[in-house]
């Protein structure tokens, strides 16, 4: 018996003496994930996601590792000079919009640092002066997408729990706690997508609490409503996609019915009927319910449909921007045959096809492709052409006898960057000149270290697409050494 008794307090009091505390300690930079670092008395990193370069607080620790620290500041002595108060009421318990205490100036700052640092120290690149981060003129209500989900179990926040009130509805539409796949934080009002999203989004709720159509319960895999999508346009167009997990026609219908009466701007309607376990729409049917199965949005003159599966860059604003930037990058006589790859829905293909004598895109995703053809035509855009496939496949030898051998190439992959294949048929086609676009500079980097045997950065611009996040995208160009 004592012996059952003596090792689970051991291992207790084993587990008290990793978590440490630590006391005036300033934090000092601002790290991957939206985390704030500062450095304890033994040397080690402590990541803190309660605070910002400047404050300078007492810390607990949760979690030890043999590099650093995890931990919380539980009490500040100074607060930093670059703090703001947050606008939104729902920051601190909804991860989306970490950086919001952090004024936008610094947010800019430690942005452009962190592309710096990992090119330089991933990368181990040399480069040339940067060029200033490219700020957003409106840091908030920028994006044309957010998606919310339903839950019949909401997260309740610890004011709930200390007011002692009474919980009057678990129900919730909104975002999912970080790190809690099954939690979800109810949304009042979210300071990311313009009006009549909110409007949009509480109706939704109010109307299906009131006709008792019942929200989503991920553990036990039952309920009606699964997910809400909200886009928006430039053109001021609106689509709205509910995702249900089961269908019940008069509920559906009642609900859909309610929007179209409440919501007369609505340009596209549509829902999906999903019970599959994960509510990814991508391999689902997408019926359209009322007005158009697609919306428009403008960039010089072009016209691109975007449906409710479509990639198309959340700030609109800034997606405008950095296309210029990667345009401008290319260095296009109208001479060059260019190859975009990854080029999704093909909006930089489109965008640099006026430059350039031909572009050729190359994507993995069939119905983006479809969807590139489609704008390519409706924009009169015949100096273009569209290819589906696994780009580590399909981007081969005989491709490029097929198709031409580029001058010029610009790749704008996903966040885990390139396939290593990719990177070694870029090197042996050998292209004058690349245009790397990234949402990741760590995987950028790592890219850009095996090019760098054949190619030498000249220019590297950041741009913040996603102000109060620790999000940011990287153009570099690369031209071929002598």
């Amino acid at each position: 018996m004592r012996a059952a008794f003596f090792l689970p307090y051991f291992c207790l009091m084993a587990r008290q003496n990793r978590n440490r505390e630590f006391k005036n300690i300033e934090v000092i930079d601002a790290g991957a994930k939206g985390k704030s670092i500062a450095k304890a008395p033994d040397g080690k990193i402590i990541f803190l996601n309660n605070a910002i370069p400047g404050d300078v607080v007492d810390i607990q620790t949760f979690k030890k590792r043999k590099g650093y620290y995890e931990g919380k500041a539980t009490h500040f002595h100074k607060m930093s000079p670059f703090r703001e108060t947050p606008v939104c009421d729902h920051f601190g318990h909804c991860g989306g919009c970490k950086w919001q205490h952090m004024s936008y100036d610094q947010q800019l700052f430690f942005k452009q640092k962190e592309v710096v640092n990992n090119l330089q120290r991933i990368g181990g690149i040399e480069l040339p002066e940067a060029t200033p981060i490219l700020g957003c003129k409106t840091p908030y209500f920028y994006r044309n997408k957010m998606e919310f989900s339903f839950s019949n179990n909401r997260w309740i926040t610890t004011d709930e729990i200390n007011s002692n009130r009474p919980i009057d509805s678990r129900n919730a539409l909104g975002f999912h706690i970080p790190g809690m796949w099954d939690k979800i934080l109810d949304i009042k009002t979210c300071h990311l997508q313009k009006d009549p999203s909110n409007a949009i989004r509480n109706s939704v709720k109010s109307f299906a609490e009131k006709n008792d159509i019942s929200f989503f319960d991920p553990k036990k895999q039952n309920g009606v409503l699964r997910t809400l999508m909200i886009r928006t346009s430039s053109t001021k167009e609106i689509m709205v996609v509910v995702q249900f997990f089961c269908d019940d026609p008069s509920q559906r219908t009642a609900l859909l019915d309610h929007l179209i009466r409440e919501f007369p701007e609505i340009t596209s309607l549509q829902y999906i009927i999903n019970s599959k376990a994960n509510d990814s729409i991508y391999d689902q049917e997408v019926i359209c319910y009322h007005g158009r199965d697609y919306i428009v949005e403008t960039m010089e003159g072009l016209q691109f449909k975007i449906n409710a599966k479509s990639f198309y860059q959340t700030n609109s604003k800034q997606a405008y921007e950095l296309y210029k930037i990667a345009r401008d990058f290319a260095g296009l006589t109208g001479q060059e045959l260019v190859y975009d790859l990854y080029t999704g829905t093909g909006t930089i293909a489109q965008f640099i096809a006026k430059k350039a004598k031909k572009v050729v895109g190359v994507e993995a995703v069939p119905d983006a492709i479809i969807a590139a053809k489609d704008n390519a035509l409706q924009n009169g855009i015949s100096n273009v052409d569209f290819f589906v496939g696994d780009m580590k496949s399909v981007f081969n030898n005989d491709f490029i006898a097929t198709h031409g051998h580029p001058d010029v190439i610009i790749t704008d992959p996903p966040r885990n960057g390139m396939h290593p294949k990719v990177v070694d048929q870029i090197l042996n086609i050998a292209p004058k000149t690349i245009v790397y676009v990234s949402c990741n500079s760590a995987t950028q980097a790592r890219d850009l270290a095996r090019l760098d045997v054949s190619y030498k950065v000249v220019k590297t611009q950041a741009v913040d697409m996603f102000p109060q996040t620790h999000h940011v995208e990287n153009v570099v160009l690369l031209n071929k050494r002598n």
